[in-house]
């Protein structure tokens, strides 16, 4: 399982126009394109785990996540804000990048918890945040990934 096989170009935005947290978690649900009620259940869900603790990670990363019946299979999506946005992060730093995991209640593969551990664990490498900087394209995220074997 490798991290790259579940983004694809149109679930990364490299500028989010989002000015709050819930703006950003609506920005990126929206990259999925499921219909409006779908959206809405997504936000919603994502909402409830923020408010059970913060998922911004420090290092300028933040990792909201939740499962949802609106979705079939493992879904993530990515945005920057370069300005940061406020996740309420354990460093107290504004997140200028989010990965966003949508997964289904009951997954054959079981591959939720692995997915956000190997963005977790991809998140701490020290040059990572400098290289989510300077990406020019979203095709560039993806490279990035298959360059750290992740």
């Amino acid at each position: 399982m490798k991290l790259r096989d579940f983004f694809s170009t149109e679930a990364i935005k490299l500028d989010l126009e989002a000015e709050t947290k819930d703006d950003a978690l609506k920005e990126l649900v929206a990259c999925f394109g499921l219909d409006e009620k779908s959206d809405g259940i997504l936000f919603k869900m994502l909402k409830r785990r923020e408010n059970l603790g913060s998922t911004g990670i420090g290092r300028g990363i933040a990792i909201p996540h939740c499962r949802s019946l609106v979705v079939t299979r493992l879904r993530i999506a990515f945005g920057r804000k370069i300005s940061g946005l406020d996740f309420k992060a354990i460093d107290e730093k504004p997140a200028r990048y989010v990965f966003l995991i949508v997964a289904p209640p009951l997954e054959v593969s079981n591959q939720y918890l692995p997915v956000l551990g190997k963005i977790a664990q991809f998140s701490k490498e020290a040059d990572v945040p400098d290289a989510l900087a300077a990406l020019s394209n979203p095709q560039e995220l993806i490279e990035l990934l298959e360059s750290k074997g992740i």
